[in-house]
């Protein structure tokens, strides 16, 4: 029987230069999202110092509204730190935390373990001889629970794997800035006074 044209089918596959072209579409792609995926640690540093500078600023602000003192207590070894409402010349964060929503048992708390801030560690909480934070009626920083003597500010750091941030809170005025660090822990004299970013 003879073949007519009409039951013969010629299959077309990919030329070699259209293979070509794919492959260097994709390796272009490629280039140009891997890098941008080795941002996601300054991008979670950023995030938590947004958020410290974010509660600080409320804690400022608490304090100045209901004209009592807060705190931020900063606990390195559980990675968290915690809002409080300081009661007398005590600070207390278990008993006396801020209320908020969001946060475990309803506590003003964040926990820098959380899935979300990724490898995120608080880092040098030093606020005088504390580790703790204590604004006044102001607020401005204070040197303890009750005093009215003005406390002399003091940093905190905030590291990834591949960068650290450091947040100033100035004397007097509670006056928070933004610098980043080398990771060896010197700070150079140009960064430091950078303010935060919106």
């Amino acid at each position: 029987m003879p073949i007519s044209h009409r039951t013969l089918h010629t299959v077309r596959g990919y030329t070699l230069v259209e293979i070509l072209i794919v492959v260097a579409i994709m390796g272009i792609a490629g280039m140009v999202v891997l890098p941008a995926l080795g941002q996601t640690d300054i991008l979670r540093v950023q995030g938590a110092v947004r958020a410290i500078v974010a509660d600080i600023t409320y804690a400022q602000s608490d304090a100045l509204a209901y004209q009592e003192q807060r705190a931020i207590v900063f606990d390195t070894a559980l990675n968290q730190y915690t809002l409080v409402e300081v009661t007398g010349n005590a600070v207390d964060a278990e008993n006396d935390a801020l209320f908020d929503p969001r946060g475990p048992d309803q506590r003003h708390v964040v926990d820098f373990d959380d899935d979300r801030w990724g490898n995120v560690q608080l880092a040098s909480p030093i606020f005088g001889d504390s580790t703790t934070l204590i604004f006044d009626e102001l607020g401005g920083p204070v040197i303890a629970p009750g005093s009215d003597e003005p406390g002399t500010g003091g940093t905190v750091d905030i590291l990834g794997s591949q960068s650290r941030l450091r947040i100033t809170i100035e004397p007097f005025t509670g006056h928070v800035t933004v610098a980043e660090v080398p990771l060896d822990g010197v700070v150079d004299d140009d960064d430091a006074g950078d303010d935060p970013e919106p």
